[in-house]
């Protein structure tokens, strides 16, 4: 774990160490940073099954009401939760010491994910959870493209191959029958 630079450890029992997840997501306490560059593939992992379950809640929540409204009583409920979250890890600080262009990013960021929750709500009250979801994960694709040409990231050719494989797979689904 040199060099890795560890938060204020907050109480939460830790997570069970296993041998299909070498070097754990080490959540011993909570807003502990990952002991390993891997680290970030199971995390995304956990950001899938909960992304899985926001597209079936959602659904399910979504009966008999504005998808817009839905989106605004989901956006409250993640502030509340990040709030305590951020408070109870200890990482709060002061947001308007912040530099111009952080929140220009934040800022544009926010907008961006909004804009993607409205949409993915209005889709998913007239559609199906299991084509409106896959079809959001066009982001992918979208999300290569971009860190190419701004970031300036170059994924490699079977990098690029898995990509262009979720892209073809979204294809497929929309195509009509």
């Amino acid at each position: 774990m040199t060099g890795t630079p560890r938060m204020a450890p907050a109480t939460c029992s830790s997570i069970v160490k296993s041998r299909s997840m070498p070097r754990v997501l080490h959540l011993g306490t909570i807003g502990t940073t990952m002991a390993s560059a891997h680290d970030w593939f199971y995390w995304a992992l956990l950001s899938a099954v909960f992304a899985a379950l926001t597209a079936i809640f959602a659904k399910l929540g979504l009966a008999g009401i504005d998808a817009d409204f839905a989106t605004l009583v989901r956006t409250w409920v993640i502030l509340v939760t990040l709030t305590g979250f951020v408070l109870v890890t200890g990482k709060w600080h002061n947001p308007f010491a912040l530099h111009a262009k952080t929140w220009l990013f934040l800022l544009l960021s926010g907008l961006a994910t909004g804009a993607s929750w409205v949409c993915y709500f209005r889709a998913l009250q007239v559609g199906d959870a299991s084509k409106v979801a896959p079809v959001d994960k066009l982001s992918l694709l979208l999300v290569a493209v971009f860190a190419t040409i701004v970031l300036h990231e170059r994924p490699t050719p079977r990098e690029w191959a898995g990509i262009l494989l979720v892209g073809a797979g979204v294809l497929i689904l929309g195509l009509k029958r």
